[in-house]
């Protein structure tokens, strides 16, 4: 029970949606409401509220009575009752408070002349609803008829049913006649704001009626002048060609009502149309206008004037139409049009100037440019939205022509979310009515102009995401909005903000900020959002801020603060909704231990502060929490015994502290939202913690888990079966535990959507069970440091073809590796090192595609994750850890096994890969002299294997080379050098191979040493030089002859005897011949 508080919309001025539905506030609707300049979706419906609905400016626009149903005693326009002047709450007091509200130089002034339409139209046309007239019976049966053919799971139709129609719910009749002229048939469904399908919810209210087509029958309501058939399921049916025929309607709404197909040209027929809605959200079904012949009718009457077609017309959405080409020329003869929305379409060239439009919205054309727009042509316009349209360029500011625009009308311009360059224009300080400017997502830079902080009435500022640098100028307007975030600022935050008494939202985060926050932020009594995460702010959170009483969002985590928080600091926050200090390493709670916050937060983080020793007692009294992350914050212990009665918390973070004991104290309480709960997922991250014992059985009560982590602890026994209850387990890490036995079968049922599956470093035995190939969503499968034997599985490569990283590292495996691990092309971490695996590396693995082209694929494999999570490996002969930057890993390690063969060829296409790692095995042959096709390498390891011949040259030319090791091999001839090969200065990287010459090894290469530089000699000699083959046919003779005569003598004594007599005869014949002669010189 409760009442609207006038200052509650006074201060919301930037309000698009509202939505009060369903509660019990009473009283009247206050007039201040009609201030909220941008109020689009309004909804008061099922409350206990009363008196006149307010009028004027923007609740203009709103003419849908079902905004106000079930408030049976509210008055006057869009509701059919009348109001008299006792029945009139609103006092002459609250119509002097509004007086300047409807003055001129308000922004809706114009849309009061041109809208006044709706208080005269649903007063006097429609009549009351208690009337005594009853419905006409052919009209009736026409209802009737029409409920019949669709589908109304959500009865939304139920009341109809009787002989009088016109008490029947969503049905007007006009009090006189008893004729039907209203029919409010709005389907609603509130969509989760990240749903990947039409048919996620968030929950909560939804109703909608589902049918093939619209029955003909309703062409009987001859006088309907209401027909609101939006959001409703038509499955992609087409527009009804009888509703051309409704000659009385002025309102039309089939926005999102699943029609598709091209929009019925009679439709143009409709000349008592004032509101017409055709918009789409669906991609799959929209209503296409090519020609826009269903508002002219120019196929059929060509020389029409058109300025007579839907001559009433001034709201016309034709969002998501599929309209192409040209702006429709017609739509320029609409003289009475005030707002025109063509978003979402696929027009491609420039706007004319339209003097009588208020209003126009072209976001989400990506093929308008900038210059089509004209954007300081259309004077008159108060709003232009050009959203979202891959707009390119730079802002030129207003025109200083005073023959092109004396002065221009605009309030708002919003220019967001596309490709705008260069720097934001001083001139548009020349838009002095400006109250919303919006250039955020763009790629704008420099400092924000001081012009812009001289807008009287500015009160919605969005430069967010852009390259914006230099101070924040100081803002006189009344600013609501201030959303200045992921840009470069280089500032300190300025004391003047104190000042801005209406701010609502202060965005400030990801910036360059540096110095303290300022006290002065204890004086923005109406702020409600405080973010300044992701700066260089430092010293402390200035006391001040506990006075900000309707703070709902308070975020400056990662930054430098420092110092104590006190109590005090959140005396007076008890609308606190959300609360995140974390990454502020010396900040530290001061608070005691019966501390009872004054707020019921649904998210709060903490993370990397310093706590207190145990777990915080005062978390207890958070009864709607949704996340609490108390990771790093130094808290030792058990878990208290409190914590089992709190609700499952849907995202708990208490990882990197010193919790220990068993994990029965975790929360089992119901959910608070048991939709979300199980629909949207929940976390729970306990890693690097001292918690031992069993894995307790009622974490398989947590079904919309999506990941579990708790590896780093010190857990024993076995994985329980009933986590197959765990549906959506996208990750689950159990490493670095002390879990054993064998891998129950069951865990290939646990969920079809895992994706990330971790058991390194505990006692687990046996062979993988076949079931596990039956998680086929597999990315990253880690079953390193455990004790399984047996051969690698045939399914591994046969069903997990998603999988990117494999590490089987550190078991018993057995056997060849499998040829069938080719079929992995995503893979881009193979890690089987450490096992007894025997032949030869399997040819095929070129065909490793994720080693050789980057793809777009996330490892992590959308699990909504940071990067918490880790893979080992072994690079540069040191255990590393990658988390952030796991998916920049490229490694293939088949080291320490009994791998025989040479090394293929194919290996060396593989040009991602960072880390090549094949020592300690048996493998012989030469290095494949292509090698220096693997440019990425960074660490290369062919040590402790039969490698024979040269080091290829090509070698030289890896150049992000920084560790290598081919030591103890059978390798010869001179080492390569240049590039990076020179920096790689260790001898023991070549120690064992006796062959090797030249630098670093103190062995120098002789030519004849040195195979390389004889090879090369080779390759230039003369032409006519004998080649190689003469020497070896000549060395070949003699050994053949020299070996001939010493076998024989060898075997034969007679002959030797022979040999040596006749030899010794002859000696002594020569030497008496030449003794002789010298005595004849002499």
């Amino acid at each position: 029970m409760g009442v609207f508080q006038v200052t509650l919309d006074q201060n919301m001025k930037a309000l698009n949606s509202l939505d009060f539905s369903d509660n019990q506030f009473a009283r009247i609707i206050p007039q201040s409401m009609a201030a909220l300049n941008f109020l689009s979706s309004l909804n008061l419906s099922h409350n206990n509220l009363s008196g006149r609905i307010p009028t004027g400016n923007q609740l203009q626009t709103l003419i849908d009575p079902s905004i106000y149903a079930g408030n049976k005693d509210l008055c006057s326009a869009p509701m059919p009752n009348n109001c008299n002047d006792h029945e009139n709450p609103l006092n002459t007091t609250s119509k002097n408070r509004n007086e300047e509200a409807n003055k001129p130089n308000n922004l809706w002034f114009y849309m009061d002349i041109i809208c006044g339409f709706a208080t005269g139209f649903w007063a006097t046309c429609l009549g009351a609803q208690n009337s005594t007239a009853s419905c006409h019976e052919r009209e009736r049966l026409a209802l009737l008829k029409f409920k019949h053919n669709v589908k109304d799971d959500f009865k939304m139709l139920s009341s109809w049913v009787g002989v009088d129609c016109c008490s029947w719910d969503r049905v007007r009749c006009d009090g006189s006649t008893g004729r039907v002229v209203g029919l409010h048939l709005r389907g609603y469904v509130t969509r989760i704001a990240n749903a990947s399908t039409e048919s996620d919810y968030l929950g909560g209210k939804k109703y909608y009626l589902v049918g093939e087509d619209v029955n003909s029958s309703l062409a009987e309501l001859r006088h309907l002048k209401y027909l609101d058939l939006s959001g409703n399921d038509f499955q992609g049916r087409r527009v009804p060609e009888f509703i051309g025929s409704l000659k009385q309607l002025s309102y039309l709404n089939l926005s999102n009502a699943g029609f598709s197909g091209n929009i019925p040209h009679n439709i143009g027929n409709l000349s008592n149309l004032k509101v017409l809605a055709l918009s789409s959200l669906s991609c799959s079904q929209t209503l296409k206008a090519d020609d826009m012949s269903w508002i002219s009718g120019l196929l059929i009457c060509p020389h029409l004037n058109t300025s007579r077609l839907l001559p009433n017309i001034k709201y016309l959405n034709l969002r998501d139409n599929a309209i192409k080409g040209r702006f429709p020329r017609v739509l320029t003869n609409m003289s009475s049009l005030v707002s025109l929305d063509l978003s979402g379409n696929i027009l491609n060239s420039s706007i004319p100037f339209m003097p009588g439009l208020l209003r126009l919205d072209l976001s989400n054309n990506n093929n308008i440019k900038l210059d089509h727009i004209g954007i300081w042509r259309q004077c008159n316009l108060k709003e232009l939205i050009v959203s979202d349209s891959n707009l390119e360029g730079e802002i030129s500011g207003p025109s200083t022509n005073a023959s092109i625009c004396s002065r221009y009308a605009l309030e708002m311009l919003d220019l967001s979310q596309n490709e705008l360059s260069g720097s934001i224009p001083s001139s548009l300080g020349r838009l002095t009515g400006l109250r919303a400017l919006s250039f955020g997502s763009n790629r704008l830079n420099g400092p924000i102009p001081e012009a812009l902080g001289r807008l009287r009435f500015l009160e919605v500022l969005d430069l967010s995401f852009n390259q914006i640098n230099g101070p924040i100028p100081t803002f006189s307007g009344p600013l609501i909005e201030l959303q200045l975030s992921h840009n470069y600022l280089n500032c300190s935050i300025p004391e003047s903000f104190g000042s801005l008494a209406t701010l609502n939202n202060l965005n400030l985060e990801c910036n360059q900020l540096t110095g303290p926050i300022p006290s002065s932020v204890g004086r923005l009594v109406a702020l409600k959002t405080f973010s300044m995460s992701s700066n260089m702010l430092n010293g402390t959170i200035p006391l001040a801020i506990g006075q900000l009483t309707k703070l709902d969002f308070l975020d400056v985590s990662n930054n430098s603060l420092e110092g104590l928080v006190f109590e005090a600091h959140f005396s007076n926050l008890s609308m606190l909704n959300y609360l995140d200090l974390s990454s502020n390493r010396n900040l530290r709670f001061k608070v005691s231990r019966e501390w009872i916050p004054p707020f019921q937060s649904r998210i709060i983080r903490l993370g990397s502060c310093n706590i207190s020793d145990k777990f915080p007692k005062w978390v207890q009294t958070q009864k709607k929490l949704d996340e609490l992350m108390l990771s790093n914050v130094s808290i030792s212990g058990p878990l208290p015994t409190w914590l089992r009665q709190m609700p499952i918390i849907s995202v708990l973070d208490l990882s990197n502290n010193k919790l220990n004991g068993s994990l029965t104290n975790l929360p089992s309480g119901e959910p608070l939202n048991w939709f979300k709960f199980e629909n949207m997922g929940s976390l729970l991250y306990l890693q690097n913690n001292l918690f031992d014992g069993l894995i307790p059985k009622s974490l398989c009560t947590w079904i919309g888990m999506e990941i579990l982590d708790l590896s780093k602890n010190r857990l024993t026994g076995n994985i329980p079966n009933c986590l197959t209850k765990l549906q959506n387990l996208r990750m689950m890490v159990f490493g670095s535990n002390e879990l054993s036995g064998v891998i129950p079968s069951s865990l290939g049922h646990i969920s079809s959507a895992l994706s990330w599956l971790n058991l390194n470093n505990n006692n687990f035995t046996g062979e993988l069970p076949k079931d596990m190939g039956k998680l086929q969503a597999l990315s990253v499968l880690d079953l390193g440091g455990n004790d399984f034997s047996g051969k690698i599985p045939e399914w591994i490569g046969e069903n997990l073809t998603s999988l990117m990283v494999l590490r089987l590292h550190k078991n018993n495996f057995s056997g060849q590796i499998p040829q069938s691990l080719c079929k992995n092309s995503y893979l881009q971490i193979l890690d089987i090192a450490h096992n007894n695996l025997v032949g030869q590396v399997p040819h095929c693995f070129g065909e490793l595609y994720g080693m050789v082209e980057a793809g777009h694929i996330d490892i992590r494999n959308g699990s909504g994750s940071d990067p918490k999570e880790s893979i080992v490996q072994v690079i540069k002969g040191v255990n590393l850890e990658y988390s952030k930057t796991l998916d920049l890993v490229f490694n293939m390690d088949l080291s320490s096994n009994k791998l025989t063969g040479r090394i293929p060829e194919e290996l060396m296409t593989l040009s991602l890969l960072v880390s090549l790692n094949l020592s300690h095995n048996h493998l012989s042959g030469g290095i494949p002299s292509s090698i220096g096709n693997m440019k990425a390498l960074n660490s290369l390891d062919f040590s402790d294997n039969n490698l024979t011949g040269i080091i290829p040259q090509s070698m030289a030319s890896l150049y992000f080379l920084s560790h290598l090791n081919l030591s103890h091999n059978n390798l010869s001839g001179r080492i390569p050098s240049g590039n990076q090969l020179q920096t790689l200065t260790d001898p023991s990287i070549y120690v064992g191979n006796k062959y090797l010459c030249g630098a670093p090894l103190s062995k120098n290469c002789s030519n004849q040493d040195d195979p390389t530089t004889t090879r090369i000699k080779n390759k230039y000699k003369e032409p006519g030089e004998p080649d190689e083959w003469f020497y070896l046919s000549v060395m070949c003779g003699l050994a053949t002859g020299f070996w001939g005569v010493i076998g024989v003598l060898s075997f034969k004594k007679q002959w030797r005897h022979i040999l040596f007599t006749f030899a010794e005869v002859k000696m002594d014949t020569i030497y008496v011949a030449i003794m002789v002669i010298v005595s004849k010189i002499r």
